[in-house]
């Protein structure tokens, strides 16, 4: 089968959906690879080491025109490059789109799709089942988001972070408050200990108050009722305003002690609760700094303005767009190992093309197949429903 890799041009995204390594993984089973000329050149991979991995380096209307198989970082609304769509319509009929698309609200690209008569495959849909952890891009990405988080906090914030015992005296460590105990919160936490930070966190779930003990952080308990408060697959469900309001009271009182800020809660496919409002941010000490990792979907913190830095209240207020791509080459590299894994899921044992409709992962996250968008959320008119010829 030919296996397409396009360039990836939304703004700021820096990544690349497969590397050298995947195309040598793919051409020994016996596929054909076609790479966009400079797909790799943001990630560190060069066209030449593409091509010695087996790939063909062509341009870009070729991938698309020739592919069976399309492998794409950016593939539905969250990519705001306005050719894409001009792109789709060069697919070849039953072509599959494999990669993130945030399949949560109805955008014009699926119908594209749906006209086209693609198969597309939303990654961020795939169920947290211990068979699917491999091909589990959300969790790569949110592992590099929360690393990447505390760096950029202990980088911004005015003084250092562990305790410094020395002849003119001793310098007390800085106060690290993680909002969210996902991959991302998690990760974060381990960096921030490691960085020398006391540590604290808090999240709606108490099953990981163990989780953030074994990291040797502090989990701050609440008196406030989570018994519903996890979903499916593991996430933090939405929980009412009644129960926000109260959540914030408590978390002042954490707040105004803590130097360093990442917050991490977020409900898929919905806003992202507001946990840190202007008030509690006049309360944090000077020169304190918060990253809001859930920006993109509103933010936790209500001051939050999507990829931009701004100062309140004495306090930093980082909401970075799109934060993995300043980590691209091991983004890319995580990125295409979990693809590439996914895509093993669509072959039998003899290298045929053999796709399941019946096997759970496929059917979660499939959005679009035979000319009709499958999920209601994402269409926008009759006829994607109906089918599009």
């Amino acid at each position: 089968m030919y296996f397409g890799i396009p360039k990836e041009n939304h703004p700021g995204e820096n990544r690349v959906a497969t590397v050298p390594a995947t195309v040598t993984s793919l051409c020994k089973a016996g596929h054909v690879v076609m790479v966009e000329q400079g797909a790799g050149e943001k990630s560190g991979f060069s066209d030449a080491a593409y091509a010695m991995a087996g790939a063909s380096v062509v341009e870009r209307q070729e991938v698309f025109r020739q592919a069976d198989i399309l492998f794409v970082v950016r593939g539905g609304g969250n990519n705001h490059d306005e050719s894409y769509e001009k792109d789709v319509a060069l697919l070849k009929k039953g072509a599959f789109v494999i990669g993130l698309t945030e399949p949560y609200a109805p955008h014009p690209i699926y119908e594209s799709y749906a006209r086209a008569h693609a198969r597309v495959y939303a990654l961020e849909l795939i169920p947290r089942i211990s068979r699917a952890q491999s091909m589990d891009v959300l969790s790569s990405m949110s592992n590099l988001s929360g690393y990447k988080a505390a760096l950029i906090a202990s980088d911004t914030l005015p003084k250092l972070m562990p305790m410094l015992m020395t002849s003119a005296g001793t310098i007390a460590p800085a106060h690290a408050f993680v909002l969210g105990v996902g991959v991302a919160g998690l990760q974060a936490i381990a960096t921030l200990r490691r960085l020398g930070a006391v540590t604290s966190a808090y999240d709606v779930r108490p099953a990981v108050k163990d989780q953030v003990h074994s990291l040797g952080a502090r989990f701050i308990e609440m008196k406030l009722d989570t018994d519903d408060s996890e979903g499916s697959g593991g996430y933090a469900k939405e929980l009412g305003e009644d129960f926000y309001r109260k959540q914030r009271e408590l978390l002042s009182d954490v707040l105004k002690d803590s130097d360093i800020v990442i917050t991490t809660a977020a409900v898929p496919g919905r806003k992202s609760p507001v946990l840190v409002t202007e008030e509690m941010v006049s309360l944090m000490p000077w020169g304190s700094v918060i990253v809001d990792l859930t920006a993109e979907h509103g933010g936790n913190c209500e001051l939050s303005q999507f990829g931009k830095t701004i100062m309140a209240h004495g306090v930093t207020i980082i909401a970075p767009a799109n934060i993995v791509s300043t980590v691209p080459r091991n983004a890319s590299l995580l990125y295409a190992r979990n693809i590439e894994n996914f895509v093993k899921n669509l072959f039998d044992s003899a290298g045929n093309l053999a796709v399941d409709r019946g096997d759970e992962i496929i059917d979660a996250t499939l959005v679009v197949a035979d000319g009709i968008i499958r999920k209601d959320t994402l269409r926008i008119s009759s006829g994607a429903k109906e089918g599009i010829a």
